[in-house]
């Protein structure tokens, strides 16, 4: 493993995916013990990609974390598509981890539902509950959540949003075998804001595979700016980031 500091982010490399995922899981678990022992209950935002997907499967496993008094919540959902549709973000997590652990309460985005009121009944629903961890990736262009850069605002007054998805975001999820072609890709989605991201007290971001490596580099040290949206990770407390070596490419030099 090699550490390094980039601003205010602590990022870990490691040989493999699989101890990134490990390593990440156990600091994790971690974190969320400790926030346990001071809190009644804690809220949980989780990103649903295949790059989270070794990360969710160890943390699952983790010990002594009562997951009774944990809400969790998800980041983004494609418009259109509904609770539990197989392509959906919520059937993601929902496989992944919100039913492999019995949370005190799951709170999923439901992209069915008309925009105006979607956004304005999750959005209340983050405004009721502050974010303790936020555990996220990093898009081949940069974005958080889905605040590709031409949607991104750092200064977005908004909790959830409809944005459309550029480009380089739809195609990614064509690399990911989320899709099989970009035509199926949907064109609109609701997501998180970057603030409502950033004033989570703990962030944990989990980056793997060479396809992350220019927007990892281009985050963590080119400008803080809208044309990378992860950049603000380096102004952004307590932000933890885990890549692997594949992700790191000259970074681990």
């Amino acid at each position: 493993m090699i550490e390094k500091q980039y601003d205010k982010v602590d990022l870990k490399i490691f040989d493999t995916r699989a101890e990134m995922g490990r390593v990440a899981a156990e600091e994790a678990a971690a974190c969320l013990r400790e926030l346990l022992e001071k809190e009644p209950e804690i809220n949980c935002i989780f990103a649903a990609a295949p790059s989270q997907s070794e990360f969710l499967e160890e943390l699952c496993k983790q010990p002594g974390i009562d997951w009774n008094r944990v809400n969790g919540y998800h980041m983004d959902e494609y418009v259109g598509l509904s609770l539990g549709h197989e392509k959906s973000f919520n059937h993601f997590l929902s496989e992944s981890i919100f039913n492999k652990v019995p949370f005190k309460s799951v709170n999923l985005i439901d992209g069915s539902r008309p925009v105006e009121e979607e956004t304005a009944r999750y959005g209340q629903l983050l405004r009721n509950a502050p974010t303790h961890v936020t555990f996220m990736g990093i898009g081949e262009n940069g974005h958080i959540a889905f605040n590709d850069p031409p949607v991104a605002d750092f200064e977005d007054k908004e909790v959830i949003k409809k944005v459309k998805l550029d480009l380089v975001c739809r195609q990614q999820q064509v690399h990911d075998k989320c899709f099989d072609t970009l035509d199926e890709v949907p064109e609109y989605a609701l997501t998180v804001t970057v603030p409502r991201l950033m004033a989570s007290q703990y962030i944990f971001c989990i980056v793997p595979s060479d396809k992350k490596h220019d927007a990892t580099v281009a985050a963590l040290t080119g400008p803080v700016s809208t044309a990378c949206p992860a950049s603000i990770l380096r102004r952004t407390d307590n932000v933890r980031m885990y890549i692997d070596k594949a992700c790191a490419g000259d970074l681990a030099e």
